[in-house]
């Protein structure tokens, strides 16, 4: 994939953005301070690539993704999609936009209504946005459950009369039904079977080119992302500290961070020797960030400096940017 990017070509833009919880406490509930879940990103998402944000769990992936889609509100910062900043939308103006991007839940178990039959799972989408009855969507849905690999008896079935991945293809179904042109999965395999998990994915990469979809891809596994992306952001406590083509991000990790975690994907030749870089320390709680760079008490290339300034996120080499004091 080209490097170059054109302005048209790019169908979602994430501009200094941040999201914060805030605590309060104390017998009158005042706001003592904030969870830094996202703290101050920014990237961009061409039309048809698939885009992979990884990182530790509590980094703040699944945070971006819920802010992106406006299911949390953000505290700074843009999120302009497909040409129209959709950051302060609210009823009919966001409803309206909101038939563009769709969500893949991490858990097909609790994501799907059990007290609905699969076909009214599936259309309920639909007809929020047409009015449309659930007769008149029969053949439609009927469609949509032969693409994801289910059988057309599905429809009449409950989600509890389906196995994990049986259950997170009909979670993709109802994705699908509004025909939108952003989808976020949210760790979209990471609840199922192992023997299960390539099979979904794959069925994602053909239904990308048989209805020209764009994704944000979250995850935590590195071999899952290196399968599903073109580009591939790293983030650590709230910030993105590297973001990459997939061939470079994994030939040349730059950023301490980023090698760590390749570091650790197993390697399936065992006559093949691998360093394995091992992080002292936890990850710092979002509530108290450290100062400077946040990954500097663990970084093994510390350096005076790196405790006092946060490194900004800046291109070291065409299309691969990387936020660390050792390339400024």
């Amino acid at each position: 994939m080209s490097i170059e990017v054109k302005e048209k070509d790019i169908l979602l833009e994430v501009k200094n953005l941040k999201t914060y919880y805030p605590i309060h406490g104390g017998f009158f509930r005042r706001k003592i301070g904030d969870v830094k879940a996202v703290d101050d990103i920014s990237f961009e998402l061409r039309k048809g690539e698939t885009l992979g944000l990884v990182g530790e769990s509590g980094c703040g992936k699944s945070t971006t993704g819920r802010t992106i889609l406006r299911l949390l509100d953000p505290t700074e910062g843009k999120v302009v999609f497909n040409g129209q900043d959709i950051t302060r939308l609210r009823g009919t103006s966001l409803r309206k936009v909101r038939q563009d991007f769709q969500m893949i839940f991490q858990d097909p178990y609790a994501s799907l209504n059990p007290t609905q039959m699969v076909g009214d799972v599936v259309s309920e989408p639909i007809r929020n946005f047409t009015g449309k009855s659930i007769k008149q969507l029969k053949p439609e849905v009927m469609e949509l459950l032969t693409k994801v690999g289910l059988p057309q008896d599905a429809y009449y079935k409950y989600p509890h009369e389906f196995s994990g991945g049986q259950r997170q293809r009909i979670g993709i179904a109802r994705a699908l039904a509004l025909r939108p042109k952003l989808i976020i999965a949210d760790e979209p395999v990471s609840a199922l079977d192992v023997s299960v998990q390539s099979q979904v994915l794959n069925l994602l990469k053909e239904l990308q080119d048989e209805f020209d979809l764009t994704f944000l891809f979250i995850a935590h596994d590195l071999s899952v992302v290196k399968h599903m992306s073109d580009r591939i952001g790293v983030m650590y406590l709230g910030g993105l500290v590297e973001i990459a083509e997939k061939k470079s991000l994994y030939a040349e990790p730059l950023h301490p961070y980023t090698q760590a975690l390749i570091s650790a994907i197993p390697e399936p030749d065992p006559r093949k020797k691998k360093k394995r870089i091992i992080l002292e320390g936890d990850v710092p709680s979002p509530v108290d960030p450290p100062s400077g760079c946040p990954f500097h008490p663990r970084c093994m290339h510390a350096k005076p400096e790196c405790s006092q300034i946060k490194p900004q996120l800046k291109e070291v080499k065409p299309g691969h940017r990387v936020a660390c004091h050792l390339y400024s």
